[in-house]
């Protein structure tokens, strides 16, 4: 837990008290739709798999240690988009940036732009969401949901205040709330108010119609 003090030190998330059959049903969910993914886009993430390889030297696969439900670690997958070289400590300034309230937006993102450790290929990954598809199989592990905020990196999750770690409350998701009201274009304090709402009303209804809303989600999402 973080030392310095939460904004507001009482608060906790009120979740919605809802059937006891639903965290079923989510996992449920989870299972079958990811597992129909990864069969119906085999082809592509082969295609995906041989462009990483030919792009640039090192593996197919980025392996990154997250915090999952409950602050608990594990490794989350993603198709390589960066050199293997590459220094975390361009990412780490700028979310510190992030966090502070400092960050300026660029072409209405806010994300680490012109990243000099990105390779050709991952900037179209990155842009298409496409690097996130090996998540799947972290889904179908139970490490992640298809809906849900989304996992920190050890370093981001020492930033938080004892508000910022509800949204570890849950399970991590490929998709969530922040994503399909506004992704990249909101800033921190914006991404963590609609965590919270996440945390406090999910159902599965909000599942189903986050999923509905992630393509179009993607496909208006500032270029970075």
């Amino acid at each position: 837990m973080p030392a310095h003090p939460a904004q507001e030190p009482g608060w906790a998330p009120c979740p919605r008290l809802g059937s006891r059959l639903e965290p079923a049903a989510k996992r449920t969910l989870d299972v079958l739709v990811a597992g129909a993914l990864l069969l119906l886009l085999a082809p592509i993430l082969l295609v995906v798999a041989l462009a990483v390889r030919l792009s640039s030297p090192g593996p197919v696969l980025f392996r990154q240690l997250r915090l999952g439900k409950d602050g608990r670690t594990f490794c989350m997958l993603k198709f390589r988009t960066m050199r293997v070289d590459a220094d975390s400590a361009i990412h780490e300034a700028y979310y510190r940036k992030l966090v502070a309230g400092d960050a300026v937006s660029s072409n209405g993102s806010f994300k680490l732009v012109d990243d000099p450790r990105v390779t050709r290929v991952g900037r179209w990954l990155r842009r298409s969401s496409i690097d996130e598809l090996p998540q799947l199989l972290n889904v179908l592990r139970g490490e992640m949901s298809l809906v849900g905020p989304r996992p920190p990196l050890p370093y981001e999750a020492e930033l938080y205040g004892p508000r910022e770690w509800w949204r570890l409350w849950v399970v991590p998701g490929m998709t969530g709330l922040w994503q399909v009201s506004g992704r990249s274009a909101l800033n921190f304090q914006q991404m963590i108010e609609l965590d919270l709402a996440y945390v406090a009303g999910w159902s599965i209804w909000m599942d189903l119609g986050i999923l509905a809303r992630t393509p179009l989600a993607v496909v208006r999402s500032p270029a970075h």
